[in-house]
């Protein structure tokens, strides 16, 4: 399942092992099944920081806790809100399965005392203002989609994969997806999402990534929403691997107890 991401993120481009196989003999559908199964280690947990960007320029800045926990099957993530104040306690909890079931999706609003599952229809709207949808932060299996290597090119330096991804359903949110993913080590660097008209809506940059106890872990994205210049960024800091982290942290109860 997908390397850790900032946000939570899926929104989720990350990097594999290298193959036996020659590099260019892969098609669209192994380099995103290699972006899809990268390890990321048996858990994850850490600090993020949330940054919203209006097209005049004016910042809003929200705090968060992320535990993530990956047994091969299921990768579960859970997200705590710690400031400011109007949203503190607010949690949203993903379970992603790697045979290819849609997400499940919940979260705790402290305002009502209740848990609410996010329903297929409302995996469409905006998480808590930000630019990314309740989708992206799901982690969408390769076999949703059909992939077509449209091309290799260089951007920033790093030689990439260029791959389009058009959902098998009719009703997805999105038409198509393009992503560049770096040849040598199989991250995607950008992601372009476009609208039910074929119209570009936001553009996905990873702007920082290292390796963490041997994972690639990504540091900082930004979504930019270009249809109305609107932006959030990711920092994701703190980061610590491997620590342990119990099955009862992933709950509906969880939910309610904050980070």
């Amino acid at each position: 399942m997908k390397t850790t991401m900032l946000t939570m993120l899926t929104l989720a481009f990350l990097v594999t092992g290298f193959s036996n196989q020659s590099n260019a003999q892969l098609t669209g559908q192994q380099i995103m099944e290699k972006v899809y199964n990268n390890p990321s280690g048996d858990d994850t947990q850490g600090n993020l920081s949330m940054t919203l960007t209006n097209n005049r320029g004016e910042e809003r800045v929200r705090t968060l806790t992320q535990y993530i926990k990956d047994d091969g099957k299921v990768e579960k993530k859970i997200m705590y809100f710690l400031s400011p104040a109007d949203v503190r306690n607010t949690s949203f909890m993903n379970w992603s399965y790697t045979d290819g079931r849609s997400d499940d999706q919940w979260i705790y609003l402290p305002a009502l005392k209740r848990t609410r599952r996010i329903s297929s229809d409302g995996k469409s709207d905006y998480f808590m203002g930000s630019d990314f949808t309740y989708d992206d932060l799901g982690d969408r299996h390769p076999n949703q989609d059909s992939h077509k290597l449209l091309r290799e090119e260089t951007i920033d330096g790093q030689a990439c994969y260029v791959v389009e991804s058009t959902p098998k359903e009719d009703d997805y949110m999105y038409s198509k997806t393009i992503t560049w993913v770096m040849k040598d080590n199989f991250l995607g660097l950008k992601r372009e999402f476009y609208d039910d008209r074929d119209r570009l809506l936001k553009v996905l940059l990873i702007k920082e990534f290292k390796k963490i106890d041997g994972f690639w872990t990504i540091l900082e994205t930004e979504m930019h929403n270009v249809q109305r210049d609107h932006r959030t960024t990711m920092k994701f800091t703190d980061v610590k691997k491997n620590k342990g982290i119990p099955e009862s942290r992933f709950t509906e109860r969880s939910m309610t107890l904050g980070g």
